[in-house]
């Protein structure tokens, strides 16, 4: 699907942006979701890299987002290194698999390139986003911060060599945990919408 335009997302955007984030994980990996807070409260920290946060417009509405932050490889020596968190990326439902998102990631992937960054580093689907030439994280000897490694921990080399000599333990922003109470407060500003569980959400409880 062409869209208008991919930009930086601005401050008159930033509850469209939530409400766009809302619909587009309702239910998905719980009853409800918190990707709207974190949205919330990523703009807010250190961590977040306002310069490749992109919305993608559509028929002047805005249908898309990607957001990135600022983490960190810690190795056994206690060397720090930075490098990117991918995420959230949200696509409203009414525009889901029309290449909204991959366009979003491209587009992101490329300004980080432009800016020399090392790596991105994200927690998803390999199926998807081995397109993009993501790698699980072992192949770098990359761990989570606490010391596992999985199928959907993955890791894009933004240039070739560019993780040479780093592995260790990742760690995210500590926005990335969330407290399900603020949750509750936070939703109380939304029109109510009804939580379901489903078969496939990873967090039902």
């Amino acid at each position: 699907m062409n869209i208008d335009n991919i930009r930086l997302e601005r401050e008159e955007d930033f509850r469209d942006t939530e409400v766009l984030t809302r619909e587009a994980f309702w239910d998905l990996y719980r009853p409800g979701c918190v990707e709207h807070l974190l949205v919330h409260k990523l703009r807010k920290t250190p961590a977040f890299v306002k310069e490749l946060d992109f919305v993608a417009v559509c028929n002047h509405r805005i249908v898309g987002n990607i957001m990135f932050s600022r983490a960190m490889i810690l190795d056994e020596q206690q060397g720090k290194y930075e490098v990117l968190t991918l995420g959230p990326v949200s696509v409203h439902p009414e525009f889901q698999k029309k290449g909204i998102g991959s366009q979003l990631i491209r587009h992101g992937i490329v300004c980080e390139r432009e800016k020399g960054l090392k790596a991105l580093v994200l927690f998803g689907s390999p199926e998807y986003y081995q397109r993009f030439g993501f790698v699980n994280a072992k192949e770098f000897n990359i761990r989570t911060s606490d010391g596992q490694n999985f199928d959907a921990f993955m890791v894009l080399e933004l240039y070739n060599g560019s993780l040479k000599g780093i592995e260790g333990r990742y760690f995210e922003d500590s926005v990335f945990q969330i407290d399900m109470r603020e949750v509750e407060e936070f939703e109380k500003g939304f029109p109510y919408k009804e939580k379901h569980i489903t078969p496939t959400q990873l967090f039902p409880g």
